[in-house]
């Protein structure tokens, strides 16, 4: 079973950034597919981005750049990086954790990202 817990949500001005961490226990870090999703007020939740066990990552088409997910397999850790924030980005956003291939199987409780204008 795998735990995972956000941190570094917050309130920031359009235009800034913040830093999203989600630290990991209870599997074998460094060879799960590992997530961001948001779900922002009245909408289903959306993938945002993953990144593969090695390094390869992946990010919806809309982001255009602004974020880069990352990850330490030392510290057990996950990144996403959001730069350039948008009111529309403001969602509560979600660690996510699989197997390489197959779904995201386990989930954090997420962390709230509010973006004024």
């Amino acid at each position: 079973q795998v735990q995972l817990v956000e941190s570094g949500g917050g309130l920031v001005q359009a235009g800034g950034s913040l830093r999203l961490s989600c630290a990991a226990s209870g599997g074998t870090f460094r060879n799960l597919r590992m997530g961001w999703f948001r779900q922002a007020p009245g909408k289903n939740r959306e993938f945002v981005a993953q990144i593969w066990p090695g390094g390869e990552t992946s990010y919806v088409d809309s982001l255009e750049g602004r974020f880069t997910i990352s990850r330490d397999d030392v510290k057990i850790l996950l990144f996403l990086q959001m730069n350039s924030l948008k009111p529309e980005d403001t969602a509560v956003y979600y660690c996510a954790a699989g197997s390489t291939l197959g779904n995201f199987d386990y989930w954090g409780q997420g962390t709230q990202v509010t973006v004024s204008s």
